[in-house]
């Protein structure tokens, strides 16, 4: 019998919280470690919609890369999404488990799993904020290099290989080759990727003075999306919990999306 707090343990192992940034929440954030498990819901999001595909589906347990919990709760009503779903949980004894930025900076974790999405070669971590016991640096941020092309190639192929509807992106100057990735949020990371000689950056839910900033030096800078750049590490997830549990069904959600939309 496999329970929810076997599978926290493993997943502690891939990224450990000793990773996570200090104002984040992660791990268990809803549930019971000792609740048996035989089937797992992977999302980025833990929305209700999410919440209620899990009850459906008959899994006992949701791992999400963003938490439920995130900012202290000041009620629990059936009044908002994020209260109705945690109640739901609660009530139908579902646990939530939740890597959020040390699945960012962790080996193999979101930024690795963008940076093979793209196609990257000779991957590294830019800038390490550590290493594990067995000497692998982790960070936020991946550098890897693609063939020299006009940005306008690279632009297709990072739409066509995350599925996303649009991109938004300024022009620097020169062709795409050591190109930097961020998933979510990451615009701030600007200065780190041009100190480091990268002429492209992919991340998501950049600022306006940002992409200024970044033509100014020559950068191009792509604004791939929240959702998009994120959401390759949860097959990651999926494989990783798969072949470490066979015994257990573990199936990505069908729910989970991008709500925003391009009006062109």
């Amino acid at each position: 019998m496999i329970t929810v707090g076997q599978i926290l343990t493993f997943l502690n192992t891939l990224a450990p919280p000793s990773m996570k940034m200090d104002w984040d929440n992660v791990g268990l954030l809803c549930g019971d470690k000792n609740t048996p498990v035989t089937k797992i819901l992977v999302a980025l999001d833990p929305f209700y919609h999410v919440c209620r595909e899990a009850e459906e589906i008959g899994a006992q347990l949701i791992v999400t890369h963003h938490p439920i919990i995130f900012r202290p709760l000041t009620h629990l009503t059936a009044e908002d999404a994020t209260s109705r779903g945690i109640m739901l949980l609660c009530s139908k004894g579902i646990s939530a488990i939740n890597a959020h930025t040390n699945l960012d900076q962790a080996p193999s974790g979101v930024n690795d799993a963008l940076a093979a999405a793209l196609g990257l070669q000779d991957v590294q971590v830019l800038n390490p904020a550590g290493s594990d016991e067995t000497g692998c640096p982790w960070g936020l941020l991946r550098v890897g290099a693609v063939e020299k092309q006009p940005l306008e190639d690279f632009l297709r192929l990072v739409k066509e290989r995350l599925g996303c509807p649009g991109l938004r992106y300024t022009q620097g100057e020169g062709t795409v080759h050591r190109v930097a990735v961020g998933g979510g949020s990451c615009g701030s990371e600007l200065p780190l990727v041009t100190a480091a000689g990268c002429d492209t950056f992919v991340t998501a839910d950049v600022k306006y003075n940002d992409f200024w900033l970044a033509q100014e030096q020559g950068i191009h800078l792509i604004d791939a999306g929240h959702f998009y750049t994120e959401n390759p590490v949860c097959t990651v997830l999926q494989r990783a919990l798969q072949e470490k549990f066979p015994e257990l069904s573990v199936v990505l959600s069908q729910s989970h999306r991008d709500c925003t939309n391009f009006f062109l």
